[in-house]
């Protein structure tokens, strides 16, 4: 029978994973939709369309740093009850803003509760979660994540399109008040994992008080794929037109599935062999989705090229998060995953404004094919770490061999 402190699926990991499920609903169900209602609502221009992702993405990166050290001195649970109700104070004044300024506010604020939420969520599960199966476990915390941002568009989407603004208002508003009862009970009886000692490869980081430096190469590699994501969520539908495809948001679903195939696959490899043996492959499959895509003119090609992205966008995304939370002690989980997520966001804010204007002179298929270069750069940076990584292994055998003889 399996020890307790072995299992993974306990009452409380279910929970946080269906409240990070709800909260990224809740954004993922608005953004797409959001820039159509701004253009058409309030005849804006792409400039300011692009102005509200941007006004979002800067204030959950804000929020989120400043969480980080707030839940280093222990005031998690503060954290997390005041970003979800300024998330869903935010949410609720999307119904009352008649101008711009107003909504473009609302948005800001919005961003610094999502900020807050979206960093205290992760850092619980990671205290729930078993040290020895932290790849496993947040490969399926992450799946939350992951569908969120796989089926949110469709559904918000779908629901401006037939019922209106209000309506897909109304709906993630109820979408968030789902995660206050569900994580109430949760805030005072999960408590965060006690010093213990790491594997060898996490422990070979030296562990200084200060920003852990440690951090800057799996969040540089986090923004570089989701550069190509930004390109995705901002500009999908606008290349559907183009390509004749009627139903180009459908790549969100199939990709939705390829992610659900590989999370647990890609989880217990990382548990085993660590991120050595998945970052470049997943890179490989990243740029075959895009490729693929652009050239779709047909939604089986679509599917395939969906299918694609989502194997190696399952298999990065909770790589990079797993491998981050194990960089630092527990009491600066809160600065990984706020590092975690404000790469994330950081990489899709910048890829719609870069690929954006790479669009404008090319076309919406060339843009996908030229995004891929990221992942290029994704790769250089990643085998030049593993290089480096090795000569200094095989430095520190040879000083090892020296002194033994």
């Amino acid at each position: 029978m399996e020890d307790i402190k072995d299992k993974l699926w306990t009452r409380e990991f279910v929970m946080l994973t269906v409240c990070n499920l709800l909260l990224f609903l809740n954004l993922q169900m608005i953004v797409s939709p959001l820039s159509v209602y701004v253009k058409d609502h309030f005849h804006a221009d792409a400039f300011m369309v692009s102005l509200f992702t941007t006004a979002f993405a800067l204030s959950a990166i804000i929020s989120r740093l400043f969480s980080a050290k707030a839940l280093e001195k222990g005031k998690r649970n503060t954290i997390l009850f005041l970003g979800l109700i300024l998330t869903f104070l935010a949410t609720l004044g999307y119904l009352w803003s008649g101008t711009l300024a107003m909504l473009l506010l609302m948005r800001i604020v919005y961003g610094v509760g999502f900020g807050m939420g979206s960093t205290t969520l992760p850092t619980m599960a990671s205290g729930v979660i078993p040290l020895h199966r932290m790849g496993e476990g947040m490969g399926y915390f992450g799946l939350s994540t992951s569908i969120a941002l796989s089926l949110g568009p469709v559904i918000g989407s779908m629901l401006l399109e037939k019922q209106g603004f209000p309506s897909l208002v109304y709906a993630i508003l109820i979408v968030i008040a789902f995660i206050f009862p569900l994580v109430y009970p949760l805030a005072k009886k999960v408590k965060p994992h006690a010093p213990v000692p790491l594997p060898k490869e996490f422990t070979a980081v030296p562990r200084k008080k200060g920003f852990p430096k440690a951090l800057l190469l799996p969040s540089l590699l986090n923004l570089l794929m989701s550069v190509t994501y930004g390109g995705l969520l901002s500009f999908i539908n606008l290349f559907g037109k183009e390509a004749n495809l009627t139903n180009a948001s459908l790549f969100f679903l199939f990709n939705a599935v390829a992610v659900i195939i590989i999370r647990p696959i890609s989880g217990k490899i990382y548990d085993m062999k660590g991120h050595k043996a998945l970052l470049i492959p997943s890179a490989i499959f990243l740029i075959g989705g895009l490729w693929l895509l652009s050239y779709s003119t047909t939604t089986g090609f679509l599917a395939m090229a969906a299918l694609c992205y989502g194997l190696g966008f399952g298999t990065v995304q909770p790589t990079l998060q797993s491998w981050m939370i194990q960089l630092v002690p527990p009491q600066q989980q809160g600065m990984a995953n706020s590092m975690y997520f404000n790469s994330l966001d950081l990489g899709i804010a910048v890829g719609a404004l870069i690929l954006g204007q790479i669009a404008s002179f090319s076309s919406y298929g060339a843009m996908y094919r030229y995004s891929s270069l990221f992942l290029g750069a994704f790769i250089v940076v990643y085998a030049l770490y593993l290089l480096m990584s090795s000569k200094e292994g095989n430095s520190m055998y040879a000083d090892k061999r020296s002194i033994e003889s």
